[in-house]
């Protein structure tokens, strides 16, 4: 399964996190297929920047989120776009 996830990076307690799209099975740290974007709880406030096309790209091709990547992709914006695009499909299939 694939998963959208936050691999941590930086120094020693200073954490930085780069939101990856990663195989399940590998290490949190290890390979991963695409990095969509960033996460630095060290500053105030938080700083979150997702790319949102490939975000959307890789949750309609099926990519599971983990808890804090979903809250990180709602603060972005990016599940309510996910939404929205799912409910447009919907009203066109009906139509046709």
């Amino acid at each position: 399964m694939v998963k959208i996830r936050l691999r941590r990076m930086g120094a020693k307690k200073r954490p930085f996190y780069r939101v990856v799209v990663a195989d399940a099975r590998s290490p949190r740290d290890g390979r991963f297929i695409d990095e969509i974007g960033y996460y630095d709880p060290t500053r105030d406030p938080a700083v979150v920047k997702i790319d949102t096309e490939k975000a959307l790209r890789w949750l309609q091709h099926g990519a599971q989120p983990t808890d804090t990547a979903r809250s990180l992709l709602r603060q972005a914006g990016v599940l309510r776009q996910l939404h929205e695009l799912r409910r447009a499909a919907e009203g066109h299939e009906g139509q046709g």
